[in-house]
């Protein structure tokens, strides 16, 4: 009776033992098959790669958050960090720590080889964005007090640009062949004896409350929450040569312009979609370039 008993626990044993094998295995092979299937669709994800892209935080980074589902379709892992500068995102580039940047248009980028010896090249314009005045402690340009002060940029091209947008609203007037490289000692003609107070660029509208007016790129004015359509007293036009000059690029590093990720990155950046999210999102102050 009891060998039959022992026989009979043996038995059970086994049997549950295989029940149990049975399951495990059953949840071993779907384990694997889910892991596997999770490894197929990370290699789709990011079957092609990574691009690496230094940006502005407003609207460079914002807009690349747009492009980066429709590259992660394609196969692309677009990864964004930003950065409050202009300086920097060109310099990691240079070193080949990042694949591109997104902050800067043309002249600055010629500039910038010019000055630092670096070889960067523009492959592709994505936006425009226009420089505007932007009240102060004062809000009419007609009515200017004598001796006021107006904050601009300091770096070389965007301080040339805010000192043309000057001129062309009457307030200073450039010597003769002062262009894209103008400052403030090309000023030939100040009848209300402005003081122009050169500013690295991200500050210009931190004092927006201390000067009559500030002269702003459009990247820091939205920053400052502030509308080129309704709250600068004079902007550029979007037909204006500026339009062309100053449109804001893709920039890689020379040798670098063929690389697929980065083509690949342009061409998003240019699709119906961005085109459309630019202009559904930034009321005036960001406009799609169109060749």
């Amino acid at each position: 009776m009891k060998a039959k008993k022992l026989l009979s626990l043996v038995l059970s044993t086994i049997l549950l033992g295989s029940v149990l094998t049975g399951c495990g295995g059953a949840s071993s092979e779907s384990s694997s098959a889910s892991s596997q299937a999770n490894g197929t669709a990370s290699a789709d994800t990011a079957q092609k790669g990574v691009i690496t892209v230094a940006a502005s935080p407003t609207p460079h980074a914002q807009i690349l958050e747009q492009a980066k589902p429709i590259l992660a379709e394609q196969g692309w892992d677009l990864q964004i960090t930003e950065f409050e500068d202009y300086v920097q995102p060109n310099l990691v580039v240079e070193s080949g720590e990042f694949d591109a940047n997104y902050v800067e248009h043309v002249p600055y980028l010629d500039s910038f080889n010019e000055e630092q010896g670096t070889h960067l090249v523009n492959v592709g314009g994505i936006h425009y964005e226009p420089f505007g005045i932007y009240p102060g402690t004062e809000s009419d340009l007609a009515a200017i007090s004598d001796g006021a002060n107006i904050a601009v940029p300091n770096d070389t091209t965007n301080e040339a640009r805010a000192l043309l947008l000057l001129q062309d609203n009457g307030l200073i007037t450039l010597k003769d062949g002062a262009g894209l490289t103008a400052t403030v000692n090309d000023i030939a003609e100040n009848p209300h004896n402005l003081n122009i107070q050169e500013l690295e660029a991200a500050q210009v509208s931190r004092v927006k409350d201390e000067v009559a007016f500030v002269v702003l790129n459009g990247n820091y004015a939205l920053e400052a929450g502030l509308s080129v359509a309704k709250d600068a007293v004079a902007y550029e036009k979007s037909d204006s040569e500026a339009a062309k000059t100053y449109v804001n690029v893709i920039v890689a590093k020379e040798g670098n312009e063929e690389n697929e990720g980065i083509k690949a990155l342009v061409d998003v950046l240019k699709s119906d979609d961005i085109v459309n999210y630019i202009n559904d999102t930034f009321d005036g102050a960001v406009i799609p370039f169109t060749e």
